[in-house]
């Protein structure tokens, strides 16, 4: 039975907007260029565009053989996991699309896996070339191509190995499935925080605890509001119209599923202040609050106990104060500097920023029920909604994933964020987020894998704080 590789792409400039897609059929054992398919398709969406340039690329491979074995590998986190059958098709746009897709070939013949996009540059190439014809007012010509193949990892052109490896590769995405739930056991104290670095001190980590309920309320700080019903936000885009939140790219190369040693973020909530007793609203846009004596007390427990877990590379810190003093406490324990990123913020909470519940109700009492009915609602005044958020933290995540590739990385930051990582790792709805109880100085974690899958490791550990 013949193999091919089928890379695609697709891209919006505008989302919806001039759109293109590209596709290339390679052979697997010399990484040679078999068909190449790239169009204009006028103005659509990032979304249309890639399940176009997938129809594109199953075609190409189908025409060369009718009977081949087919890996798919796309950078759309969104493509993949719905024609793997693990997400529904709610839009009515992709519902077409994906059936006309999955008509191409039979479904046994067609395997499909996640790559970070700096592994997809020649369809994403080929997406480009096709939306700069578009804007000369022509369609894109094979002669014009400037897209180039990068072979996967070996010696040039060892045939033999590529050979290899594509079949590994297609052995293994039958089985993704399996390492997927392999993965999800439930980790040991020791694991829980990724293996520590050469040559750490180690010491045996308390057992962690369960999730607590009391020490912040839903509201004060909340993960995100009910309303949707897919398995994650839509992906937000670059200027390209490219995905860039659909999936966690990491580390690492390989054709299939990785188990190898994974990115590890330990998420910790910043410890209490003033506010955090009372239950108010407590963001990005209200008085930026110091830790109180309290959240002082907190920040150093958490600190000694990562220390004795010894694995923990860097640290990086939401840039409000509370989460930076927390941050500082822990880096100069473990003698790491912190570094400040801007997209780990709480969310704003606009005209909410220092009230409690109660008193939103009673002040905005139809912006707070739109907000709570969907995540695209935002507070009063100008905050910011759950949905914006979600594409800030995945954007975050991504940029910070590329930076720490099987690092273990403290991320000091809110209720916000944290629960929103946790949402996006589990593939849980939006209104999962009401579900999810964070402490002041809690521990949570989640790995992140080559291969695009993540594993929720750990939730609200405040065994420390006892």
């Amino acid at each position: 039975m013949p193999r091919f590789v089928v890379e695609a792409d697709g891209g919006s400039r505008g989302n919806p907007g001039p759109a293109g897609y590209g596709a290339v059929v390679l052979d697997p054992a010399s990484g040679e260029t078999l068909a190449e398919r790239a169009e204009f398709i006028g103005v659509a969406t990032n979304n249309v565009a890639e399940y176009k340039g997938l129809i594109a690329g199953l075609t190409a491979a189908r025409d060369l053989a009718s009977d081949a074995e087919v890996l798919v590998r796309m950078d759309s986190k969104l493509v993949v996991e719905q024609m793997s059958g693990r997400w529904k098709i709610k839009h009515p746009d992709m519902k077409p699309l994906a059936a006309e897709a999955a008509r191409i070939l039979p479904r046994a013949q067609v395997t499909y896996e996640w790559i970070p996009r700096e592994r997809n540059k020649h369809a994403d190439r080929l997406a480009n070339e096709a939306m700069d014809a578009g804007k000369r007012g022509k369609q894109w010509e094979p002669s014009a191509s400037t897209a180039v193949f990068t072979p996967p990892p070996g010696p040039p052109g060892d045939a033999a190995a590529g050979a290899a490896a594509a079949r590994a590769a297609l052995a293994a995405a039958r089985g993704a499935a399996d390492t997927v739930a392999a993965r999800g056991i439930a980790a040991d104290a020791d694991t829980l925080f990724g293996p520590p670095p050469a040559g750490a001190r180690t010491a045996a980590a308390p057992a962690p605890a369960p999730a607590e309920a009391g020490a912040d309320t839903l509201l004060a700080e909340p993960g995100s509001g009910p309303g949707g019903s897919t398995p994650s936000t839509p992906p937000a885009h670059d200027r390209a119209g490219h995905a860039t939140t659909a999936a966690a790219p990491a580390a690492g190369q390989g054709w299939g599923p990785d188990m190898g040693a994974p990115a590890t973020f330990v998420l910790l909530r910043h410890g209490e202040t003033a506010l955090t007793p009372q239950k108010r609203f407590s963001g990005s846009g209200g008085s930026d609050p110091e830790l109180s004596p309290a959240g002082r007390r907190q920040a150093a427990a958490v600190a000694e106990a990562l220390a004795a877990r010894g694995t923990i590379q860097a640290v990086v810190s939401s840039p409000l104060l509370r989460c930076r003093e927390t941050a500082r406490a822990v880096a100069d324990r473990l003698g790491l500097d912190v570094t400040v990123e801007q997209g780990l913020r709480e969310v704003d909470f606009g005209a909410w920023e220092g009230l409690t519940f109660a008193e939103v109700q009673e002040r905005f009492p139809d912006d707070l029920q739109a907000w709570l009915d969907s995540p695209k609602a935002a507070p009063t005044g100008g905050g910011e909604s759950f949905a914006a958020a979600t594409r800030r933290i995945s954007a975050t995540r991504d940029r910070l994933l590329a930076a720490h590739a099987g690092r273990t990385v403290l991320l000091v930051t809110h209720v916000t964020p944290v629960k929103i990582l946790v949402r996006l790792a589990l593939g849980a709805p939006p209104e999962s987020l009401f579900r999810m109880e964070l402490s002041a100085a809690s521990l949570s974690a989640v790995a992140y894998y080559a291969d695009g899958n993540a594993s929720v490791r750990l939730l609200n550990d405040t065994a420390h704080l006892r």
